[in-house]
């Protein structure tokens, strides 16, 4: 993380600085970014960094984000009976209360029995636990356990060092329960003023229950009880038979809405909302779809409900590391956690751009943080540019979360927008591809959510940039858009494909096109065409533009589709000289990319080729079409030449290219010509790096059909 000055620049101060910037970055970047620019990489960054709920392989995987940030309008509404939020009552609890919790309550698979010894012993216990995991009602049934009722709930907000003047007068109570102590690092609960409390509840004969939660400040010698909730399941059954019977809660839990919903990590509250609907559900008043959608319902109205918490509850530094995390999820917790306060400074800004705080260092306690977030973390192996390694990983445990929090914050909070753009530029630029590829990841879901907001603020912005790594990322950006159905995202691509005015985004649709036209082929390879004929019609074509349009079509002569976009290759070729060079231009580009990712360097077109000859396929005689065109062509001689040599160099090192490579080699070979010409390359092959003529080239020569008289 870079140093922060003393005090924020000025905003005219800082404008300047950022144009200073961006016209330095293009220079210096150039060539930094050479290989970042190729369109295999950014294949590769996408493959190898997308979150998995886009997970990208080159075709569409929509209906899940579909499913997930679609509109789903209709409130929840929660209704905690026995097991309640955590919130405390005031005075007396109703014995009707207890009555009711102790009917739903489930001490199956938890440490209830250890707990109510313990309780019976000192009469004073601290229960610790995140919320909403059912603290309130062990605490309860805790104390009616041990026969300390009527219990007395008292005030919630007292603080340590003033609990003993709650007890200041000797009441009816048999048992107290306080939730949720608040306690902090100047004023935690201390050895000496829990004694006196355990001293007020022996000479009273009566009971007491703390709860708090993970992580307060509890001097050492205090020692608190972890609150493990029983299972979900177990939970709703008992709620269900409680509330309809055994016999039908049995039928309630066989629906496979029920299993769906179970399958996910939920609060108790959730579990006992939904034991309400599906009360609800056995008289009639609910259908199946709304059953099935309520655990969504339920993941939205907790999204809602940590942005709308004040400051004091939820601070604004850890609702930065939940968007940090919706953006990362899954990805390394420190580096989320390192951009998770570049996200905070700016949102400091936000209606104040003369605010500017230090971001403390040692203060976030990372126990806390991922009980917030409802999230985990778990080390996981992990290929890097260095090797792969082992590293700490954070994921919300819903992974749903991230598909709905972002949308969230872009459409219920707009005020956090100018911070959330200047944040994601700065992803943009980043050196890491797994920051660049997130940072497309956000802006492909809020394009998702909010189209023209998305494409004006951020993703056109950054296709118009001068600076490759942002222009790069907005290629990223539509790619994953379009991978989660994102509307008129291909729309968007083959209009800027066709743009005649700025090479800029017309460059970033090129490459698009490349990836996203697995889909949808001929749509590509048209767009494709209309721009390759501007650029031939130019008197100085637009040398990125023209360099890359060869380069889509090799990555669509390489996905899936491979045959389709062949066809139409050859189909359209003779239609423009234009056709023609992208045609060749395409295959011959395809034809030098090597197979490195499936672990050899077989040459892919080769090996399509041999495949297609065994089973007579007619992208057999299309390459060698195709290939014939470029040897012929005096363009593309000395490419296609290259090409040879690279095929002989990969044979050399391995018997099966070697066959693939013969038999190409004979079917090219149809002409006197053409077996002088082959004759001639196997007789002066380079070998690699310079090094000896490579073996196979005698072997290939001496398969090649014999020269016949003229």
């Amino acid at each position: 993380m870079s140093d922060q000055p003393d005090q924020p620049p000025e905003p005219v101060e800082e404008a300047e600085r950022e144009a200073a910037e961006e016209g330095t970055a293009a220079g210096q970047e150039k060539k930094a970014e050479e290989e970042a620019q190729q369109p295999w990489a950014t294949r590769r960054e996408l493959h190898a960094h997308a979150p998995k709920s886009m997970a990208f392989d080159g075709t569409n995987h929509g209906v899940v984000a579909d499913r997930i940030i679609g509109n789903v309008t209709t409130e929840i509404h929660y209704s905690f009976g026995g097991l309640g939020s955590g919130a405390a009552a005031s005075g007396k609890i109703p014995p009707a209360h207890l009555d009711r919790l102790s009917d739903v309550f489930v001490e199956e698979g938890t440490r209830f029995a250890q707990l109510r010894d313990r309780l019976l012993k000192e009469q004073v216990l601290v229960l610790t636990g995140t919320p909403f995991t059912g603290r309130r009602a062990a605490a309860l049934m805790l104390l009616r356990s041990v026969g300390a009722t009527p219990v007395h709930a008292l005030d919630s907000t007292t603080a340590p060092g003033r609990l003993a003047d709650l007890f200041g007068t000797p009441g009816k109570a048999a048992g107290y329960v306080l939730c949720d102590l608040p306690t902090s690092r100047d004023d935690p609960l201390r050895e000496a003023q829990f004694n006196v409390l355990r001293d007020l509840m022996h000479e009273r004969k009566t009971h007491l229950v703390i709860t708090t939660g993970v992580g307060a400040y509890l001097e050492d010698a205090i020692r608190p009880e972890e609150w493990r909730p029983p299972r979900q399941k177990a939970v709703l059954a008992a709620r269900l038979a409680a509330d309809v019977g055994a016999e039908a809660a049995a039928r309630l839990l066989a629906l496979p809405a029920v299993a769906e919903f179970l399958s996910r990590d939920h609060q108790l509250r959730e579990v006992v909302g939904y034991a309400t609907e599906l009360r609800q559900y056995a008289v009639g008043r609910r259908e199946e779809s709304e059953l099935a959608d309520y655990s969504l319902r339920a993941l939205k109205h907790q999204v809602r409900e940590w942005f709308a918490e004040p400051e004091e509850i939820v601070h604004l530094r850890e609702k930065a590391f939940l968007i940090a995390l919706a953006a990362f999820d899954g990805g390394p917790y420190a580096l989320t956690a390192e951009l998770s306060d570049l996200l905070y400074s700016e949102l400091q800004r936000v209606g104040d751009p003369n605010r500017f705080e230090a971001i403390p260092v040692f203060s976030t306690h990372i126990g806390k943080r991922l009980q917030l977030a409802r999230a985990k973390t778990y080390p996981e192996r992990e290929d890097t540019e260095w090797g792969e390694v082992t590293q700490l990983k954070a994921a919300f445990r819903d992974d749903r979360t991230a598909l709905v929090l972002l949308p969230e914050v872009w459409t219920g909070h707009p005020a956090a927008r100018p911070a959330l753009v200047k944040w994601l530029n700065g992803l943009a630029d980043d050196g890491r591809p797994l920051v660049r590829t997130r940072a497309a990841a956000t802006a492909a879901v809020l394009a998702r959510t909010d189209l023209p907001s998305t494409m004006a603020l951020i993703i056109e912005p950054w296709a118009r940039s001068d600076r490759a790594r942002r222009r790069t990322t907005a290629v990223s950006a539509l790619t994953l858009a379009h991978q989660i159905e994102a509307p008129n995202i291909p729309r968007i691509i083959d209009g800027w494909s066709t743009d005649a005015d700025d090479p800029r985004p017309c460059w970033v649709a090129v490459r698009a096109q490349g990836l996203i036209g697995t889909g949808r082929p001929e749509a590509a390879l048209a767009a494709l065409r209309v721009q390759a004929h501007r650029q031939h019609g130019k008197k100085t074509a637009d040398p990125q533009v023209l360099d890359e349009l060869p380069k889509s079509v090799a990555l669509l002569l390489l996905s899936p589709r491979s045959d389709t976009v062949l066809a139409e290759l050859l189909r359209t070729m003779p239609d423009h000289r234009s056709a023609l060079e992208l045609a060749v231009r395409g295959f011959l580009t395809a034809c030098a990319r090597r197979d490195e990712e499936a672990g050899h360097c077989r040459p892919p077109i080769l090996d399509w080729y041999a495949r297609a000859a065994h089973e007579a396929d007619p992208a057999a005689p299309g390459i060698v079409r195709l290939l014939r065109e470029a040897l012929d062509d005096r363009a593309f001689t000395e490419e296609a030449e290259q090409v040879l040599r690279g095929w002989i160099q990969a044979a050399d090192q391995d018997e099966a290219t070697e066959w693939a490579l013969a038999a190409l080699l004979a079917a090219l070979a149809a002409t006197p010509r053409e077996i002088s010409r082959l004759d001639y390359l196997l007789r002066n092959p380079q070998g690699a790096d310079g090094g000896p003529v490579p073996k196979v080239a005698a072997r290939l020569r001496a398969a090649l059909p014999r020269h016949t008289p003229l």
